[in-house]
């Protein structure tokens, strides 16, 4: 079909089908007809179908199973092949009773079954070797995933809570940048309108000064003295020329006078008299002259004393106290406030450095619990090393005595096999089957000799075929045996047992040798004198066969063996080297067996001493893994308490120093503190009599244009009085030097008389121009004065009200100033006000700016989102700041970790649940597995023995049929294992006496076949 033909092309698949009539039911399905299909392709594969339906091959050998179809579901006998049934071994024979029982599928079944639970050996050893290993890395993988998972769930927690600090912290700096840009927009508002109010004031201020200087640069006070000065000027001119005039007039008298001699001496008496006048005047002027001297010094102390009131900083010193005052009382503030704040820090630092000596103390006291613990760990885990290191050494001395316990309970089963084997050739060569039934018959010889273990080959050489030999009881036993013997023509050797005493050997071992009868034993004890005759003269020697050959040599007679079987001396064949099958006794095969028996008693405890060497040592290993976990779980605990001991140390230092360096701050403070209150308490004190002062200074200040005025008035009364004085005084020198003239020329007159009436004449001439002149000047200087008097007059109204105007504007003047100094120091404390908001306000703006830029480094979020975070849960009496830090330090403590931990648990943990299930299917597999064949013993057991009742049944009545007044039967080798015994058959025809299949004519083989068959 493949390759085509001629006719046809070639087809890539064939295809052939079977049909079975199944009317009768044979097959186990409900199809009165089964159409069995199998399907070829090119490429070699099949598909099987039954009545269509896709299918299995074993589907189909299932099926087929029942119907006895199949390349190995039947046993063809054919011609000649009786004879080779007749002479097989009991378990071949078995075999056609289970081909005719249909046991042969039951067989296949639990070959299939053996075969599978054979090879789910090793899968399951496997298994076992890898779910161990997986488990033994299970462990620490797992403490490291949980220290993992726990860090992870304190580096979750630590974030929530520094996420939800972060934006406390933004929207307080948030808050905090709000209220200080209402309050800078506040103070603002507040510096603009005094400002304003101060440009008003300034305003004011200048055209106050302006109208003040108006006022004081008219010139109106100088005018005035200028033009009291003239007027005082006037009258003295007056006054001057009036008494010039007199005087003139007096010359003109006396020049009038007709005596002239007598009018001189007249004249000059009068003179004289005048002059005496004159300084009586003089020095009545000295008493208005000291007057207008002290009126001066009075008005100079009173200039002197309106300048003091004028430059009278009282007001200003109240002022600067008052500000002194305020910054005082601020500071004062600012000292507590910072006196509470140092305060509470000291408090803060020492309740740490208190809390600090607790940390430090339980961290001593967990360093020396972990050293302790390190100290009893690590000598745990010395034990847990030692007792690994023995239970290694156990199962290494347990295992070598299992492998040798296996050794040699194989090798005692070897033996005892082969001893079994050799001795059931043995038994069927003494032909003990055909005298067995026979009485008298003991058995083997073999079967009743016990010989020393080291000694079974040289008795084997020493016996010979006689071994071989059935034991009989005398020779009338003897006798009958024989005659079986011959009418079965069968071979056989026999040892008659004879009464009779044991032989008296008088010969003298030579040294090194012993008799070698003294190594055989029997429980017969009519056999013990046999077997002394047999071994009559037999030595053993102890030595090698060159001893023994020696020995020979020099001693004929005797017999000399070795326990290799080499036999020398005496009239037997000499032998060199000893027979495999020695020693082959029922004993030995007891023997063998009780070895072997032993031997598996020995290897089951090795066993199961090798199992709990092996538990042993995996919980040693186990034990001293979890010590060495343990030793490291200390040893990071002490070095964590260490670093914590340090990390405090550090932190206590600098606790100290800070606690130092905050008490000198303190100090420093409070001594400024007591510094600004006594200042604060002395400016208090002050401010009352500067208060009063100031008061005081506003009424001088009031009082100033009247004292200005006062003063200006007796500075004019005091220039009248000194212009008085002085024109008096004028006058008065006038006089006196005008009368010293006179009374010089009127002694000169005297002394020249004659001559003086022409110059007389002249003068009197002079005298009466020079008088008109006078008249002249005196009527202008009137004129004058009175002009003079009316400028006065206007100008001196004038300067009063200009001292009243200067007086109020002084006043508005200090007011306006005054205000203004109060406004200036509100401006000056609303600048140092915003100056701190604007710093406050940048240091705010800086670290919010630096909070957020931490949040977005830290968290990769925005700011919205840690304003939106919830305050995580901590426990009670717990703030979120104690909790950071808390889980801070656990976090230092706990180290690093790894981070591939969990995933690789999670896949270790994967991998040892799926090889624990793999092992699981495997141990049920082979349960299930167990359980079948189990169920096919059952199943194979029930069949053979209801087929073998049969197939006896049959046979006795088909061999009674066959053979008439002979008896067969067939008989179970091993009753007892009913799955592997083999099937013996005994055949007696009429007139024969024997059992034995090989003694049987060849007719009565293929008769006793037959009915087997």
């Amino acid at each position: 079909i493949f390759a085509g033909t001629p006719d046809r092309p070639a087809l890539g698949r064939a295809e052939v089908s079977l049909t079975i009539d199944n009317a009768a039911g044979l097959l186990p399905i409900e199809f009165s007809e089964v159409t069995i299909t199998r399907t070829l392709f090119r490429t070699g594969e099949s598909e099987y179908q039954i009545n269509g339906a896709p299918c299995r091959l074993l589907d189909i050998q299932e099926l087929l199973s029942d119907s006895g179809i199949g390349r190995q579901q039947h046993v063809i006998v054919g011609q000649g092949q009786l004879d080779t049934i007749l002479n097989s071994r009991p378990e071949d024979r078995r075999a056609v009773v289970e081909e005719a029982a249909g046991i042969l599928k039951f067989r296949k079944r639990r070959e299939k079954a053996e075969r599978r639970l054979e090879a789910t050996e090793g899968n399951l050893l496997r298994l076992q070797d890898l779910v161990r290993e997986v488990r033994r890395g299970l462990g620490p993988l797992q403490r490291q995933a949980d220290a993992a998972r726990r860090h992870d769930g304190l580096v979750a927690e630590l974030r929530d809570i520094k996420l939800h600090l972060a934006g406390h912290e933004i929207a307080g700096l948030q808050a905090r940048r709000e209220r200080l840009h209402d309050t800078r927009a506040r103070h603002d508002t507040e510096d603009r309108t005094v400002r304003a109010r101060l440009r008003e004031l300034d305003t004011a201020v200048l055209e106050a000064e302006h109208a003040l200087s108006a006022l004081g640069d008219d010139d109106l006070a100088d005018a005035l003295v200028r033009v009291e000065s003239l007027r005082e000027r006037g009258r003295g001119l007056r006054a001057l020329a009036a008494e010039r005039q007199r005087g003139l007039e007096r010359e003109l008298t006396a020049a009038a006078d007709t005596g002239v001699v007598e009018t001189l001496v007249a004249d000059a008496a009068a003179l004289r008299a005048d002059l005496e006048s004159v300084a009586q005047e003089s020095r009545t002027l000295e008493g208005p002259a000291a007057d207008v001297e002290e009126a001066q010094r009075r008005l100079e102390a009173q200039r002197a004393e309106l300048v003091e009131t004028e430059a009278d900083d009282a007001v200003e010193r109240v002022v600067a106290v008052r500000r002194d005052l305020q910054a005082g009382r601020e500071a004062l503030q600012r000292g507590a406030a910072e006196l509470g704040r140092v305060e509470a820090r000291r408090q803060s630092i020492e309740q740490r450095l208190a809390g600090l000596a607790d940390e430090q103390r339980d961290g001593r006291s967990e360093l020396a619990r972990a050293e302790e613990e390190s100290a009893e760990l690590g000598g745990v885990l010395e034990q847990a090393t030692a007792r690994r290191r023995l239970a290694e050494d156990s199962r290494h001395d347990v295992e070598t005595a299992l492998r040798q316990a296996e050794g040699e309970a194989q090798r005692w089963r070897a033996r005892a096999e082969a001893l079994a084997q050799a001795l059931e050739d043995a038994r069927a060569r003494t032909g003990a089957a055909r005298v067995a039934g026979l009485p008298g018959v003991v058995g083997p010889l073999v079967d009743h000799l016990e010989i020393e273990h080291g000694a079974e080959v040289a008795v084997t050489a020493a016996l010979g075929d006689a071994l071989r030999a059935v034991v009989v009881d005398g020779g009338p036993v003897a006798r009958e045996a024989v005659e079986r013997l011959k009418a079965g023509d069968a071979a056989g050797m026999l040892v008659v047992l004879r009464a009779g005493a044991p032989l008296a050997d008088g010969r003298v071992a030579p040294p090194g040798t012993h008799p070698l009868g003294n190594c055989v034993r029997t429980d017969v004890p009519a056999l013990e004198t046999t077997l002394a005759r047999l071994l009559d003269g037999v030595l053993l020697v102890d030595g090698d066969w060159r001893e023994a050959l020696d020995l020979a040599l020099a001693n004929p007679e005797s017999v000399f063996v070795t326990r290799d079987g080499d036999c020398f001396g005496g009239a037997r064949v000499w032998r060199a080297g000893g027979d495999a099958q020695a020693g082959v006794t029922q004993a030995a095969l007891e023997e063998a067996r009780e070895r072997a028996r032993a031997a598996d008693a020995a290897r089951s405890a090795a066993e199961q001493a090798f199992a709990g060497a092996r538990a042993g040592l995996e919980e040693a290993h186990t034990t001293e893994v979890s010590a060495q976990d343990a030793v490291r779980a200390g040893a990071e605990r002490r070095h964590r308490a260490l670093v914590l001991l340090e990390q405090l140390q550090r932190e206590t230092q600098a606790r100290t120093a800070e606690l130092e360096q905050l008490a000198g701050e303190l100090d420093a403070i409070r001594r400024r503190h007591e510094d600004d209150d006594a200042r604060v308490a002395e400016l208090q004190l002050v401010l009352p009599g500067l208060e009063a002062a100031e008061q005081d200074a506003q009424a001088r200040a009031a009082k100033l244009a009247e004292a200005r005025a006062a003063l200006r008035t007796n500075e004019e009364r005091v220039a009248a009085m000194r212009r008085d004085v002085e024109v008096r005084s004028a006058a008065l020198d006038e006089r006196r030097s005008l009368l010293e003239r006179r009374l010089a020329e009127v002694e000169t007159r005297l002394a020249r008389d004659p001559e003086a009436q022409a110059a007389a004449e002249r003068h009197r001439a002079q005298l009466a121009s020079r008088s008109r002149a006078c008249s002249a000047l005196i009527a202008k200087l009137d004129t004058w004065l009175a002009t003079v008097g009316s400028v006065h007059q206007r100008v001196g109204e004038r300067r009063r009200i200009r001292s009243e105007e200067a007086g109020a504007a002084g006043r508005r003047l200090d007011g306006l100033r005054s205000e203004r100094g109060g406004l200036e120091q509100q401006l000056s404390v609303l600048r140092e006000q915003v100056s701190r908001v604007e710093i406050e306000e940048a240091e705010t703006r800086m670290r919010l700016e630096a909070a957020v830029e931490k949040l977005r480094a830290e968290f990769d979020c925005e700011p919205a989102a840690a304003l939106d975070a919830p305050a995580p849960d901590v426990p009670d009496g717990t703030t979120l700041a104690g909790r950071a830090r808390e889980l801070e330090r656990e976090l230092r403590v706990m180290g690093p970790v790894n981070p591939l931990a969990l995933q690789e648990f999670d896949e270790l943990r994967e991998r040892h649940d799926f090889l624990t299930a793999q092992l699981d299917d495997v141990k049920e597999s082979r349960k299930e597995l167990m359980r079948v064949i189990r169920a096919v013993d059952r199943e194979i057991v029930t069949v053979f023995e209801a087929a073998f009742e049969d197939v006896s049944r049959h046979f006795d009545a088909l061999f009674a049929t066959l053979f008439p007044g002979g008896s067969g039967r067939i008989f179970l080798t091993d009753p007892g294992d009913m799955l592997d015994t083999g099937i013996e058959i005994e055949a007696r025809p009429s007139g024969k006496n024997t059992r034995r299949l090989s003694l049987l004519s060849g007719g009565e083989r293929s008769l006793t076949a037959l009915a087997y068959l």
